[in-house]
């Protein structure tokens, strides 16, 4: 099983050493494991603003069209879910997660109710829209900011935890939380400390689409349960991509 985990920024060593760390130990043995991140240049660092994620959209969707038949599934490597729904458009057999999506449909079957840890105020409109268009608004209680940048995440570890663990205390006890996801794939690494101090499943936002992918890899190797291809999941026709030359 091949799997690759789409970094939609330049690559920030710190984080991506950490995340291939916990990846590596999640994996299974038969799956090969491939991360990029975008090519150092004029591309963003972060995705903080949703302007930055337009820039990167197209990336995302060419590389996924392009490496389609090389790759069993494919992960978008954002809780911003960006460019979802257009990667899953054109990745012909392969399977596209992200970890929004993955982590709140994990955390649905460990509690009634979950809270998001997110890096800062400035996330949370996108995040509860997705969380909305995804249909489980009705689960979330709510979403606590840590006043951190993404890249600060692993730079700044012990900071990280002492927020983490203030923000998901008063979200279990406050806010009535049955589950926490950490609201930034960055946040990896954390889970377990929090877990035993809060008492409660934490969503490690970047080995829940990782797993999550394995699953569906799997099932689609094993039963056919590739992507559907008709109505509104219907592919752009070959014949225009290359006669425009989009790709």
């Amino acid at each position: 099983m091949r799997i690759l985990w789409i970094d939609p920024i330049v690559e920030d060593k710190p984080y991506v050493s950490a995340l291939r760390a916990a990846l590596d130990l999640a994996r299974r043995p038969d799956t090969d494991l491939e991360i990029i991140s975008l090519p150092a240049g004029p591309a963003p660092r972060h995705l903080r603003y949703h302007a930055y994620e337009a820039l990167v959209v197209g990336e995302i969707v060419k590389t996924v069209y392009r490496l389609a038949a090389d790759f069993d599934a494919f992960i978008i490597g954002c809780f911003y879910d960006l460019a979802l729904r257009e990667a899953r458009e054109v990745s012909g057999k392969a399977i596209v997660t992200a970890p929004c999506e993955a982590s709140i449909a994990i955390a649905s079957q460990l509690g009634n109710t979950f809270s998001v840890l997110v890096g800062d105020s400035k996330a949370i409109p996108k995040m509860r829209e997705n969380i909305r268009a995804y249909g489980f608004e009705h689960r979330l209680m709510s979403m606590r900011a840590l006043n951190m940048k993404v890249l600060e995440f692993q730079s700044q570890a012990e900071r990280a935890l002492e927020a983490m663990l203030r923000e998901g205390k008063k979200a279990v006890e406050e806010d009535r939380a049955e589950v926490i996801v950490l609201g930034c794939s960055a946040e990896v690494g954390f889970h377990r400390t929090l877990q035993d101090a809060l008492g409660v499943p934490v969503i490690d936002s970047a080995l829940a689409p990782f797993k999550y992918a394995e699953f569906l890899a799997e099932t689609a190797n094993r039963f056919g349960w590739h992507p559907s291809r008709r109505w509104g999941s219907e592919p752009p026709p070959e014949a225009e991509i290359h006669e425009w030359g989009l790709f």
